[in-house]
């Protein structure tokens, strides 16, 4: 054996250290962003909603995306003007260039590096839209091809899975285009976050020491859990190289259902709101075919092995904030169970350009 200094070993990298890390600081990063970063927020937010666009277009990629995806139900409930996701590729690819006036174009990327996010940020400029960059890093090429950038504050994300630079990006999308009521209360996130890490880490260990057998995991959501049911499945995917797939609750009763079996476990994301019937309804069909059901949320729907690791009474517009906490947690403990380092996943790296 090699040995360091004074004989001794050389220490060898603890498996997820940085991503457990990264994981539990995140609370504290969203205190940062509150304060440090409130007053920007406050001021572009106030712009947005004294004038509404016509419609909000988010162009993102990967975890990105998933919080495009919440941002686009809070644009739609709170401002009530159309919202959607962009494909760069339309751009990049095919040359398009639409009529993009009185349209606000978000780019949300965790790096701001990604070829293809700047190309239609710079198409959108020209074509008339107002233009805004979400990203852990103001000096990056997307943040100087927009009108205006806002840091999310994550602090430097090691681990090449992102875990606070998406809840980051929640809070900051959540700070903007949330209604009043719900805006007021981002303040209380930071301390629920704290609890609900509490709360989780010893029992997603006891779910992660079975799931590391399957070779297929469902997760599934509604409405704004939406976001966290595919940044679950992505999560799970990158870290174990699980086949897990992410969607709507809706979108997996028209058919896809049909995959669930006592070899298919479920993870479902539900607390009180007008998505728990329908959630319940999905864990109570899937439990009848013999599926391994849990759920993560306020006990409102009951699975199998996790208990209710959110408050009750949490806005449905920034649950997402929090319930994702347990499921980052899972994707780190079932990568190490299944004899996986997460901080050095395959074929991945922390800046991914696409074109």
């Amino acid at each position: 054996m090699t040995t360091g200094l004074a004989g001794q070993a050389p220490s060898l990298p603890v498996p997820a250290e940085r991503m457990r890390r990264e994981i539990a600081e995140q609370p504290a990063r969203w205190d940062d962003a509150l304060t440090s970063g409130g007053a920007q927020l406050r001021a572009v937010r106030a712009r947005i909603w004294e004038r509404p666009p016509r419609a909000v277009l988010f162009v993102a990629r990967g975890t990105s995306d998933h919080a495009a995806l919440y941002a686009s139900y809070l644009v739609q409930t709170g401002l009530q003007v159309p919202a959607a996701s962009a494909s760069p590729s339309v751009v990049t690819l095919y040359g398009a260039a639409p009529d993009l006036r009185d349209v606000l174009v978000v780019a949300v990327s965790q790096s701001g590096g990604s070829p293809d996010l700047v190309a239609f940020v710079e198409m959108a400029r020209a074509r008339g839209a107002a233009t805004l960059a979400l990203t852990n890093d103001p000096t990056s090429t997307l943040a100087g091809a927009s009108d205006e950038t806002i840091d999310i504050l994550a602090g430097q994300e090691t681990a090449v899975a992102a875990t606070k630079s998406y809840t980051g990006e929640l809070l900051a999308l959540a700070a903007l285009f949330a209604d009043d009521d719900t805006a007021a209360l981002l303040p209380s996130l930071p301390e629920l976050g704290e609890q609900v890490l509490a709360k989780s880490t010893d029992r997603v260990q006891e779910l992660a020491a079975r799931y590391r057998y399957a070779n297929r995991i469902m997760t599934a959501a509604r409405g704004y859990s939406s976001a966290s049911a595919r940044e679950a499945a992505l999560k799970l995917v990158e870290t174990s190289y699980v086949s897990a797939h992410g969607m709507s609750s809706a979108d997996l009763l028209h058919g896809p259902v049909a995959l669930l079996d006592q070899s298919v476990p479920l993870l479902c994301f539900a607390s009180a709101g007008p998505d728990a019937p329908e959630i319940g309804d999905l864990a109570a069909l899937a439990a009848e075919r013999g599926v391994d059901v849990d759920v993560i949320g306020d006990g409102t729907v009951t699975g199998r092995t996790l208990p209710a690791v959110l408050p009750r009474n949490v806005a449905p517009e920034l649950r997402p904030v929090l319930e994702i906490l347990p499921a980052q947690l899972l994707a780190a403990e079932v990568a190490v169970a299944r004899g996986y380092d997460p901080d050095a996943p395959r074929g991945l790296s922390k800046v991914t350009r696409t074109y």
